[in-house]
Formats: C-alpha cells, structure tokens, sequence
C-alpha cells in the first residue's frame, strides 16, 4: 500500500539536527513517545499505524520489536548529544503496547532512563486495552518504572462497542481499573468514545456512569470521527451507518461535562477531565504547549526545537532502517515562526490555562471582543480561555483568531 505520510523535505540519514533545534530543545520539557504498532485486532473506527499479524519479518515481529525501539533510543541519543536535559515523560501508545510482554516495555524504559536519565516525578504512561492486561501484569509494570495507565473503554453499551468492532465485554475496563489501583498505581486514566452510530443519550449516560463507578482520577472523552480509509467509514458510505450528528455529539459534550465535573474532575483541555493537577496527563500538555518530544517506532513523530520529522510506516521498513544503522525519519519539515505561532494558536486555545493574548497578530486581536462578546471567550490576566460554549465551538472560534 503506498505511503500516505505527508511529504516533506528530505531527512538526513544519520538524524541530524540543526544545532539550534538541540539548543532550544535543551530549555523545553522533554518527553518521549514509544508507539507499539501491533494490536490483536483493528476496531472499525481506528485509523492509527496499526498491524495485526505477529510475524511481520525481521525485526519488524512483536518478539524483536523492543530492542529495534531500543536502538531508536540510543540514535536520539547520539543526535542530541549536547542535550543535558532529564526526561520528564514517556507515553507508550499503539496499537496496543500491552501486547508485548511487560518486560519489553520495561526494556525500553529503560532505555530511555540510560540514555537520558529520568526526571525526579517523571511520568511514565501506557496505554492499554483491558483484556490485554491481568493483575501480575501490572505490577510488573509498576516495579518497572510505570506510573500511569490508560485504559480504552470507549463504551459501555454491547451494542455500541460491537459497532466500533472493541473486542472487551462492557465491565472489563472498569475491573482493569481496580486492579491497576490495587497494583499501585496512582493514576488511571479511562478513554471513552461518543457520537457513534446507534448510541442513544441514555447509552452515553451510563458509559460516564459507569466508567465514574470505578473512580478513575482521569477521563478522556472524544467525539467519534469517522476518518478515511477505516472500516466504519466504508460502512457509512455504503449507506449502513449514518454519519455521526454534530447536534447529538454537543448534547453528548455537555452531558459528559456536567457529570464528569458533578464528580469531581475538571476539564483542563477540551477533551480532557481530571481529578488533580497531578493527575493530568503531563506528555499531552507537552504536545499541546509545543514542547520537545521524540516519537519512537513506525509512523512516530517527533518536534525538536522547531523541527517535526515522522518515521517510515511499516515496521519492517522501520526495522530495516534502523538494523542499517540509519534514521528511519521519512521525511522532516523545518517550521518557521509563523507556522508554530498558528500551532500555538490551534493547541493552546485548547487548554484551561488559556492562550496568552500577545500569541496573537493583529487581525486575531480584534477579533477577541466579538468572542468574548457573544459568549465564547473569557479574558483574564492577558490569556483567553474558552467558555463551555467556546469548547463547543473550539475550531469556529480558532478559525476567529486566525484570520
């Protein structure tokens, strides 16, 4: 299948950054991505790099998987040779990285530590589908190095998990929860899905009830969006499944917002509840503040100090690259100042913290008052914070800001 990556410029074959990227680098919060491209099997929705078959060749297999991050580990290491800075998160994402033994992901933790150390509280997530995990598991992770675990709900409803092809019976993730409590760990996070075909109000109401029944510190919502190229999407177009509805997926919002908040979690990104500053998911607000992150595995993506590569797609390429002793970057892009003052524009709008007003250029100044005026915005202290109603409307009133 070709590759369907954006281009870009050419990579350099050894990594090579220019020396002002590994500058800056050194003055932002460093985190690392670890993507595990390998799931037991592809739910409907899901769009990400993914692949279901165990033996993909070389070192594109599950079995050698980790030591091929391993060695991605130690190349960023030898590219960012003047980088004296602690990382201060690591987020194994997927796929599903729970389908690897736990001592894998601890071997590429610990990696991370060696090469770069780790920051005192650093936060160290995986992301995890509930049957893939049992008790010995996660304490296994903790005694690795582990600190927080995301587990993919999506739903309660039988009806609604089968639409989006999830695999787990509607209870597991909130037993996946106790037993990661009961293992140690402090912060768990629950990711739920709305808006899918065939889910009722009532539907979504008891999915926030029932993932709030487990008392996770952490809920993430997101609204189902039907994407290019997936199962559900070809079922759509077929007819089978009406698209989702941006009225329902509002009164969804609204309805999470309230419940989530009734119990105790407040929002701090659009998409995002929790518990306790502590409990926030620390790497996203990376992202979402444009720090420093460098993404591991087939398909990641990286930004260093201005400059954002992705690695090549399938796992045996990226095994390939690497076993060369080569980047397995694809391609890089070198962002000028007005490009990530619009990213800054894009993410930070998002935060509960809010954009510092001075981010924007003139024309987005004078839009500011018709927002604040018709209920989308609030300004205080020199940032702009969306209202519930600006959250509804987030990529209108980003349009607003950007004109």
């Amino acid at each position: 299948m070709p590759s369907i990556l954006p281009e870009g410029e050419v990579a350099p074959a050894d990594g090579a950054l220019p020396e002002r990227a590994v500058r800056e680098a050194g003055a932002r919060p460093f985190g690392f991505y670890l993507h595990v491209p390998f799931c037991a099997a592809r739910c409907g929705y899901c769009d990400f790099n993914t692949y279901t078959a165990k033996e993909l060749g070389g070192g594109g297999s599950q079995a050698s998987y980790a030591q091929t991050a391993v060695e991605e580990v130690r190349l960023a290491r030898r590219v960012l040779g003047e980088l004296d800075r602690p990382v201060e998160t690591v987020f194994f994402g997927g796929g599903t990285p729970t389908l690897l033994p736990a001592e894998d992901l601890g071997l590429m933790l610990a990696a991370v530590r060696d090469e770069f150390g780790l920051a005192p509280g650093a936060e160290v997530t995986t992301e995890a589908n509930p049957e893939s995990v049992d008790p010995r598991y996660l304490e296994e992770l903790l005694e690795a190095g582990f600190t927080r675990v995301s587990f993919g709900m999506q739903s309660a409803s039988p009806h609604v998990l089968q639409i989006l092809d999830r695999t787990h019976t509607p209870g597991r993730a909130l037993q996946a929860v106790k037993e990661a409590t009961a293992a140690g760990f402090e912060h768990v996070n629950l990711d739920l899905i709305y808006g899918t075909p065939g889910e009722s109000l009532e539907d979504w109401r008891t999915s926030l009830e029932s993932a709030l029944s487990a008392d996770p510190d952490h809920v993430s919502a997101y609204a189902l969006i039907v994407e290019d190229g997936t199962q559900l999407a070809r079922r759509v177009r077929r007819g089978e499944l009406p698209m989702p509805d941006d009225d329902d997926l509002a009164d969804k919002y609204v309805l999470a917002d309230d419940l989530l908040t009734s119990a105790g979690l407040g929002w701090y990104e659009v998409s995002n509840w929790a518990r306790t500053t502590d409990a926030r998911c620390r790497h996203n607000e990376l992202y979402w503040r444009g720090d420093t992150w460098w993404g591991i595995g087939p398909g990641a993506h990286s930004h260093v100090g201005g400059v954002r590569w992705w690695n090549v797609k399938h796992p045996t390429a990226y095994a390939d690259r690497i076993a060369s002793g080569a980047s397995p970057a694809y391609a890089r892009e070198v962002l000028d100042d007005e490009t990530r003052r619009v990213e800054r524009v894009l993410l930070e709008i998002r935060l509960r913290a809010g954009l510092p007003l001075d981010v924007l250029d003139e024309g987005g100044r004078a839009a500011v008052a018709d927002a604040v005026g018709d209920g989308l915005l609030i300004e205080a202290e020199g940032r702009l914070v969306l209202t519930r109603r600006g959250r509804l409307l987030a990529d209108a009133v980003v349009r607003e800001l950007l004109p």
